[in-house]
């Protein structure tokens, strides 16, 4: 069965929210909502296909656009190679040619539509930010507080608190701290036994690579509801998160670090081969930054997570 080519657009508006379309009753999982787009032909580049069909479907032009997502999916009667782009600017005012009803909504509102399985992905790497700030492990707590405020001041979307010694009471208490600064502006990310997962509802989970291998066959340990990320090393560790159906994981390290300098680095080109196995959004970590965002994109990934790259100097 030969794999179905498909070119996708999350489409974001100047105020942030997302294009959706509701399928037709008659095509194939109709009724369901989508991101605009279509067939690539054989002989079209894909940014090519996604301007063709956007202009066909909603009469507009894109006039920027980048890669966000590729998703390998099987339905039972057929396979998709789902080639997502994110395309931030246009010129024309977007409306269903085809006369299918489009709906403009929020990342959050996002999560409450249906859309087919193979979407779902699309859905956390449209919600999802292009940064991971994860906490440095060497501060104390004021001042750990008080980088915290500056940087979600500074625009961060998405914080992993970071537990360096363990799981002790310590952490515990600062997680409840993180949790008021991010509250309505950021989602927190905390680390630890998933025994105190009912301690911080508003809060995701992100699972180490040590618990990835204990508790991936038990299947994801809570509802969708609530954002699940797991630290990933390896092809081996990336399938176990695809079978914990976990949201988005970290990728590490692409190069040298000083965190793990022990390390052995997977380099640009590996990192792109893993990704491109995998149908999740994925962070590349490990000595990137801001200024390999652009690269990170290129290679098939949702942004890049750091540590000191995003933390604000004092």
């Amino acid at each position: 069965m030969k794999r179905v080519h498909v070119a996708a657009a999350v489409i974001r508006g100047a105020d942030g929210k997302i294009l959706i379309a509701r399928r037709a009753d008659t095509q194939h999982q109709g009724g369901l909502w989508e991101f605009p787009g279509g067939k690539v032909e054989p002989d079209e580049t894909v940014e090519t296909a996604l301007a063709r069909e956007l202009q066909e479907e909603l009469g507009i032009l894109v006039t920027q656009a980048r890669p966000l997502i590729k998703i390998q999916h099987d339905y039972p009667d057929k396979q998709v190679l789902l080639d997502v782009w994110e395309v931030s600017a246009f010129s024309g005012e977007p409306h269903g040619v085809e006369g299918q009803p489009l709906a403009w909504v929020s990342n959050r509102e996002l999560a409450q539509y249906e859309f087919p399985a193979a979407n779902q992905p699309i859905v956390a790497a449209a919600r999802l930010p292009a940064e991971y700030l994860i906490t440095p492990g060497e501060l104390d707590t004021p001042q750990l507080l008080r980088g915290l405020r500056k940087a979600i001041a500074g625009g961060i979307k998405l914080v992993q608190l970071r537990a360096p010694n363990g799981y002790d009471p310590q952490y515990r208490d600062l997680a409840v701290d993180a949790v008021g600064l991010c509250a309505g502006k950021a989602q927190l990310m905390l680390k630890g036994p998933l025994e105190w997962l009912g301690d911080f509802p508003s809060a995701g989970w992100h699972l180490t690579s040590a618990q990835l291998r204990k508790l991936a066959s038990r299947g994801r340990p809570f509802p969708k509801e609530r954002w699940l990320a797991a630290s990933c090393h390896n092809a081996e560790e990336l399938s176990l998160a695809e079978q914990m159906d976990v949201d988005f994981v970290t990728l590490s390290p692409v190069q040298p670090t000083l965190t793990h300098p022990d390390a052995e680095p997977l380099g640009w080109e590996q990192a792109s081969q893993l990704i491109a196995g995998f149908s999740k959004p994925v962070y590349l970590l490990g000595g990137v930054g801001p200024d390999e965002r652009q690269r990170a994109w290129q290679s098939g990934a949702q942004g890049v997570a750091g540590i000191r790259a995003f933390w604000p100097e004092e």
